[in-house]
């Protein structure tokens, strides 16, 4: 290439927005960190919601200093989120209300409402997806059931990146990664479940066209290209779900590999070419969600860094702010294995004094409870690699083959002691890295979208020559299989036969 790309991704998790400007020279990517924003969801009167008005406006911000650096070589921009969420919009096209998070509380026990109309079996082999309180089927339920006045007002449910995407360019669309997310959408007829949202009772005109990832949507509407100084650059939807991009980003070199999404949430699974049905699947509860390229992203979800971000989040309220890396060097120096606990326990899911919830969860079940900080997070992290350990045997089981090695990418694979604890407990090497694996992920999409590459190899064979990873290897098998066995007898797991 005589002069080098400029490629713009926008990254929205659930602590904050990053707006990176990819810059590609025909042999290697390198990002730039341009904006950064915050989020998080903010309680009103007993709900949680997102404040999506906040976040676009982040997304402008960042439009608008990228424009001051590179307003006539910038050639697209996209945009990812984390899945299940969902606005909705009136017959105007306007937002009717601040989406609800998916923690509220809302969405408890609203399950037991949808299996009379049918059957959990049913919805599983008709969406592929695991059950979770947070799903966008459940969230929709509770809306409907409490005849919510933004259901009853709704024209057109979009996913969070979905709704981003429409300001941006006024197209409604939702693109494929995160709509299979919501256990509303068919992964093996590539469209909505219509004989699920008929017998739930929900208006199937709520539900826009599907779209893959790489769409162009169209360049910025003329009114915001004026605000923000860009103009003629194209809006790409990118694999819109983070956890999608991320995957995408995977530096693997072999088949059959392994990987660990981890952030907020840890999605620890396996890359297939199709999507896995089976009783057993249905039992583990593992989900069959979108990837690109034509793969499925098979795989579970684990509480993870919501445990670190909650601790932190406490303990700045109580004293002072301690960092990751902080946290981190106190585990090192604290006692292991004082204690377990399982990191999916309800108890974890909504926010609050989580120090206090795991020195309940260890008196509840009959350990010693931790005292210490450094005691606390060292407890969570050895509890997150032994699921992590009891999640990767049932995949391994499912898929019916090992992993010669698990990838680890997210920022989640900056913390070393826990990239080492996972490695020791699943006795197989850990490569970790790219922790900007999502924009990435989102950045090789779009050079999909514009002719840059043509495969999901090409795209991997990029990011390797791009980025620097740090490998793993297992110590203290022996040891760490001892704590495994207690973990399981202690939260009450039950091991992969």
């Amino acid at each position: 290439m005589s002069h080098t790309l400029k490629l713009f991704a926008v990254d929205i998790g659930a602590s904050g927005g990053r707006c990176s400007l990819a810059s590609f020279d025909g042999e290697k990517l390198s990002l730039e960190m341009v904006y950064r924003f915050p989020n998080g969801p903010i309680e009103v009167m007993g709900h949680w919601h997102w404040n999506v008005l906040s976040l676009y406006q982040g997304v402008k911000e960042g439009l608008i200093r990228v424009a001051h650096l590179h307003r006539n070589d910038l050639r697209s921009i996209a945009i990812d989120t984390w899945g299940v969420d969902f606005a909705l919009l009136d017959r105007y096209g306007k937002l009717v209300s601040n989406p609800y998070c998916a923690r509220d509380p809302q969405t408890r026990g609203v399950y037991a409402e949808i299996f009379p109309l049918i059957s959990k079996r049913d919805l599983f082999y008709q969406t592929g997806v695991q059950f979770m309180e947070i799903n966008s089927i459940v969230q929709l339920m509770a809306m409907k059931l409490n005849s919510d006045p933004a259901y009853l007002s709704a024209a057109t449910f979009l996913t969070i990146p979905d709704l981003i995407n429409y300001w941006l360019t006024g197209v409604k669309a939702c693109e494929y990664t995160n709509a299979t997310t919501t256990q509303l959408f068919n992964t093996q007829t590539g469209d909505w479940a219509f004989p699920v949202i008929q017998r739930l009772g929900f208006p199937e005109t709520l539900f826009p066209e599907v779209i893959p990832p790489g769409t162009m949507l169209g360049n910025i509407r003329a009114s915001l290209a004026e605000e923000v100084g860009l103009h003629n650059v194209v809006v790409i939807a990118t694999a819109t779900h983070d956890t999608a991009a991320a995957v995408a980003a995977v530096p693997a070199q072999q088949p059959n590999f392994g990987y660990i999404s981890s952030g907020t949430w840890a999605l620890l699974g396996r890359e297939l070419n199709q999507p896995l049905f089976s009783d057993q699947v249905l039992e583990y509860n593992f989900a069959n969600e979108g990837g690109v390229f034509g793969t499925i992203t098979f795989l579970k979800n684990i509480l993870s860094m919501w445990f670190l971000q909650e601790l932190q989040r406490v303990w700045r309220i109580r004293e002072r702010e301690y960092s990751w890396q902080e946290l981190t060097n106190m585990a090192m120096e604290s006692q292991p294995f004082v204690a377990f606990i399982d990191p999916d326990h309800p108890d974890f899911i909504l926010p609050g004094d989580m120090p206090a919830k795991i020195q309940q969860v260890c008196a509840d079940t009959g350990q010693r409870v931790p005292q210490t900080k450094g005691e606390i997070v060292r407890v969570v992290l050895e509890s997150l690699a032994c699921k992590y350990r009891l999640i990767h045997d049932r995949a391994t089981r499912l898929v019916g083959c090992s992993a010669p090695i698990v990838h680890i990418v997210g920022g989640g694979s900056q913390n070393r002691l826990l990239n080492q604890f996972t490695a020791n407990i699943l006795n197989t090497p850990i490569i970790a890295g790219p922790a900007e694996a999502t924009t990435l992920g989102n950045i090789l999409i779009q050079m999909q979208a514009l002719g840059l590459i043509r495969s999901l190899e090409e795209g991997r064979e990029l990011i390797r020559r791009s980025i620097h990873t740090d490998e793993f290897v297992p110590q203290e098998v022996d040891r760490w299989e001892a704590a495994y066995q207690n973990f399981l007898a202690r939260t009450g797991l039950a091991a992969v036969c």
